[in-house]
């Protein structure tokens, strides 16, 4: 459960985001009450192609009036509506004629507003619930009768409001759903939007069509020819610099800044020395070579590596990555300057949780302070000032990857495992050396070049070599070694907040370790991380 002082740095953050509608896009709103879930339900409206967003439950109904939504969504959150001080919604959201559907504690708020009763429940409701459909309406239809959803509320309603009726019940809930089939309102004590909640994604398409009527206009090329339009609105004849990493996120910025305002962006790709094997050459070709981006390549690796000199703390590593980082992208900002515009990689979710948005009190306009768009390996330093672009601000991570295939991305970018900022910095136990990075480089490219060649690749979330700061005894040829030892790291994941170890084949390994042993000088044995995250995390460092 979400904590009510996680609830309320969520809501202050979202606080902080603009709330902002767009020109013939069809959109459901969605009033966040500090559900740990208001980013999944946006997801999910998101993936029957209608546009969604989070806005914080304070928004009012003239706000709302102005985004022209085709419906309206209450979150759940940690609180109880009987409590004192429990956050509702402005009761004339009531009068405006659009559908509501009310989630968990949505569901309790709508019910008490609208003159029902909500009590603490006589027998709590966590986890899986069969569902029993009194009623199909036009929210049922294509849910099965007894479908498994996921319950989490300690409050149950005692009387419905006049003019509602129940539509489902579980063993517990007599009202696990209700409707004003009339006003268009619904609401639901489980959680349709998490994935344990079968038929969830049938119930919120049947809401979105049947209940919203909108249509899926929300797609990768609308996206796009918007997003042209407000760049080239926002940017006119200036110039625009962009801190490229090689990843989809600051890639797929790139290739829509370069639709938009052509040679007024320029691409700084800053050589720190802790890419993969052959990725700053790749990187180089693609943009340079291949598709014509301007791109100003930064060889700053002797620098990185003379900064982490006889340094072997974790956090001191990244936070001299993140400083060299700062001071190499000032020295040359300065250099290929002037520049009125920074463009991030600002996604949606970094808008939602985020509270650290800075606004220019003289301009108005939003101006950076931390670039993102280098895996947040640092803060820009508050005196060199941009006005910021951030196209992508509006997507979650898939969309951004459907918007890089729709701009003809390379599908090498696209489907990048996520690789930390300070690179195989990290992916080193203990102090950094040239003979260290490149005995990690040989090493994580044999476990690349196999996964690939077994066509597996996008089996893992992400798929990583290790080196240890140790020596270990083997035999090659008749002959002691004393070499280093190599951990693989190969996960699943959805979201790299939670992952666990990949059940990956004896023969794979077998392979990754042969290939590791005979091909990589300096190392002679191969171990298997089997940690997962909790209690684990995914890097070692």
């Amino acid at each position: 459960m979400t904590t009510s002082t996680d609830s309320s740095q969520k809501s202050a953050a979202i606080e902080q985001a603009e709330i902002t509608g767009s020109i013939n896009r069809q959109m459901i709103a969605i009033l966040d009450f500090g559900s740990q879930y208001s980013e999944l339900i946006a997801r999910r409206i998101r993936e029957t192609q209608v546009y969604s967003e989070v806005l914080p439950y304070r928004t009012t109904a003239e706000q709302l009036k102005k985004l022209s939504p085709h419906g309206i969504i209450l979150s759940g959150g940690p609180s109880s509506v009987y409590d004192e001080g429990a956050p509702t919604v402005d009761p004339k959201i009531w009068e405006l004629g659009i559908p509501v559907i009310g989630v968990c504690y949505g569901m309790q708020v709508m019910v008490q507003q609208l003159g029902g009763v909500v009590k603490r429940a006589d027998r709590a409701e966590y986890g899986k619930a069969s569902l029993h459909i009194d009623e199909e309406e036009t929210l049922f239809p294509g849910v099965e009768d007894g479908a498994t959803m996921w319950m989490s509320h300690g409050d149950s309603c005692l009387k419905l409001p006049t003019g509602f009726e129940v539509l489902a019940h579980t063993e517990n809930t007599p009202c696990a759903a209700i409707a004003h089939p009339e006003k268009k309102y619904y609401g639901v004590q489980f959680h349709p939007e998490v994935v344990h909640s079968v038929g969830g994604a049938v119930l919120i398409r049947n809401f979105v069509y049947k209940i919203c009527e909108c249509e899926p206009t929300w797609t990768p090329e609308a996206f796009v020819e918007e997003a042209v339009r407000e760049v080239r609105g926002k940017v006119g004849d200036k110039r625009v610099l962009l801190a490229l990493s090689g990843g989809v996120d600051s890639s797929t910025l790139a290739f829509l800044l370069h639709k938009a305002i052509g040679d007024q962006l320029v691409c700084m790709f800053i050589d720190q020395g802790f890419m993969r094997k052959g990725e700053p050459e790749r990187l180089i070709e693609i943009f340079k070579d291949r598709f014509h981006i301007p791109v100003e390549y930064v060889n700053a690796r002797d620098r990185f590596l003379a900064q982490l000199e006889g340094v072997s703390d974790p956090e001191e590593k990244r936070r001299r990555i993140g400083h060299e980082f700062i001071q190499v992208f000032e020295e040359k900002s300065q250099e290929l300057g002037p520049f009125d515009y920074l463009a991030q990689g600002t996604l949606y979710p970094d808008v939602i949780e985020s509270a650290d948005t800075n606004v220019d009190p003289k301009t108005g306009e939003r101006v950076a302070v931390k670039i993102k768009s280098h895996h947040n390996v640092g803060g820009l330093p508050k005196d060199l000032r941009f006005k910021l672009v951030e196209p992508l601000r509006k997507l979650f991570k898939d969309e951004v990857r459907k918007v890089g295939r729709s701009l003809d991305l390379p599908e090498e970018i696209i489907q990048r495992h996520p690789f930390p900022g300070p690179g195989l910095g990290i992916r080193i136990i203990g102090e950094v050396t040239a003979e260290r990075l490149n005995i990690l480089r040989d090493a994580d490219f044999v476990v690349r070049d196999e996964i690939k060649k077994q066509n597996c690749y996008q089996d893992f979330w992400q798929a990583f070599a290790v080196l240890l700061p140790i020596r270990s005894v083997g035999v090659m040829g008749d002959k002691r070694t004393y070499a280093h030892p190599v951990v693989l790291r190969l996960i699943s994941s959805e979201d790299g907040m939670t992952a666990d170890w990949s059940r990956v084949p004896y023969d794979l390994l077998e392979t990754i370790s042969n290939r590791m042993v005979n091909e990589v000088k300096g190392v002679n044995r191969v171990v298997y991380d089997v940690t997962s995250k909790p209690p684990g995390t995914i890097e070692w460092e």
